[in-house]
């Protein structure tokens, strides 16, 4: 089985686990990518599930940036040597999906493992998204997110803005990144994470409007990529007109510029909501903003998952399968998705953990820590907000920040960047989908 939209030769360097120790506990592989804080969530988890009960133990690894994490399991899976149990970011879903017979659907190893499946326990956004059209969901929804913006307050005082009125559009952005930068209450006004995810993607649904035909990939395979609009190119112009003094500077594709951010060299950053322990780690004083809209668009409408989900590699014994079951259905406990939430940022993905937050008093008692939650739940989503989903979603990725940075070094217009990742990103989606 291939997976489609994954350059080939990457290579295969992974260690098998074993299934079985001298103590008959069935080991349970589990490659991630989580960092910093969040990391140290994933191994309080799999310790204390691993205390729970004694049939089982979950052996977490890292393996890299998500990018690399899910390169990391074709690779192995190539091998013979896949793992259990792969963490993998939103955008991967689709070359997921499309490698039927690599995987086996959540859905059939919690019921094959005996324990009960009920997908409307689940925030049905999340769900949504994790799930085949006919509602099979096909892997764990772990750490779900929602992109928003945090700011620092301290630099917001010094620049003479108000410490307790976040930016809500575009426009508003770009002014108070320009205030922070000329007043030098900071060397950089504006930073963000995650271009592709943000800019794009959420851009469209946050502000209702396509971001590909056919419902942006959720209803075909055969998408055309609208991102050249009006409507983008002067969300980016800006960009790239800020970031020609330093007002906006950019830290990379995925998520290091929120570095930028804790060093306090930008004042504004725009980051998914699996962020915040890091920012709460460092002992900022910072507040949570929506994330900003534009003013041409039809929005707020509502923001479409990021963050990652478990997968469950095909092939695997009984014993694997059901020791995955009994993981997945710990983490579905109330009190460890109210911990996973409160601790990483990450939004609970069951609508049980989400009341018990709500009653226990936790988002009156820190201000913003519910909006990514509000963002995703608030309004029913369109065909523009319901997700992005290319069987090679990753390389389109890759074209879109290719042309972003050449818009950034001054080598192109917004138009032109734009232009170029439509032109490259469907010829990319059509040689994916063999056409």
């Amino acid at each position: 089985m291939t997976f489609r939209g994954i350059a080939a030769g990457v290579a295969a360097t992974f260690t098998l686990f074993s299934t079985t120790s001298a103590f008959a506990v069935t080991q349970i592989s589990w490659w991630h990518a989580m960092t910093g804080a969040n990391a140290e969530v994933v191994a309080k988890i799999t310790k204390d599930f691993n205390a729970s009960q004694k049939d089982y133990e979950v052996v977490p690894s890292f393996k890299g940036t998500y990018p690399e994490a899910l390169n990391a399991g074709i690779a192995a899976f190539r091998a013979g040597q896949a793992p259990d149990i792969i963490q993998v970011f939103d955008v991967g879903t689709g070359v997921m999906m499309a490698a039927e017979g690599a995987v086996k659907p959540v859905a059939e190893v919690l019921e094959e493992g005996g324990q009960k499946f009920d997908k409307s326990q689940y925030l049905p956004g999340i769900v949504a998204y994790y799930s085949k059209p006919d509602g099979t969901m096909l892997s764990f929804p772990y750490n779900s997110s929602s992109p928003i913006l945090y700011y620092n307050k301290d630099i917001f005082k010094k620049a003479g803005l108000d410490e307790n009125t976040p930016p809500k559009t575009w426009d508003e952005v770009w002014e108070m990144a320009k205030k922070i930068k000329s007043s030098g209450a900071a060397s950089c006004g504006y930073t963000s994470t995650w271009l592709t995810w943000i800019h794009l993607e959420n851009f469209a649904a946050w502000n209702n409007v396509p971001y590909g035909t056919n419902e942006n990939g959720l209803a075909g395979t055969d998408v055309k990529l609208e991102i050249n609009a009006p409507i983008y190119v002067n969300h980016f112009q800006a960009i790239a007109d800020l970031a020609k003094d330093g007002t906006f500077k950019y830290g990379g594709r995925t998520s290091e510029a929120k570095q930028l951010f804790l060093a306090g060299t930008c004042g504004i950053l725009t980051e998914s909501s699996g962020g915040l322990g890091d920012i709460v780690k460092s002992g900022m004083n910072y507040g949570i903003g929506e994330l900003p809209y534009d003013k041409d668009g039809k929005g707020p409408q509502n923001t479409i998952p990021g963050g990652a989900s478990l997968w469950v590699f095909g092939g695997k014994s009984d014993a694997e399968y059901k020791g995955i079951a009994a993981f997945f259905q710990y983490l579905s406990k109330t009190e460890v998705q109210q911990y996973l939430h409160e601790t990483s940022g990450y939004l609970p993905v069951t609508m049980a953990a989400y009341e018990a937050t709500k009653k226990s008093g936790f988002y009156e008692k820190n201000p913003g820590r519910e909006t990514p939650i509000l963002q995703m739940m608030g309004k029913a989503p369109t065909e523009n907000s319901k997700g992005v989903r290319l069987v090679n979603l990753p390389q389109v990725r890759d074209i879109q920040n290719e042309e972003f940075e050449k818009m950034l070094a001054g080598q192109e217009t917004a138009q032109q960047a734009l232009d170029n990742a439509v032109e490259r990103g469907n010829k990319a989606i059509q040689e994916a989908i063999g056409n």
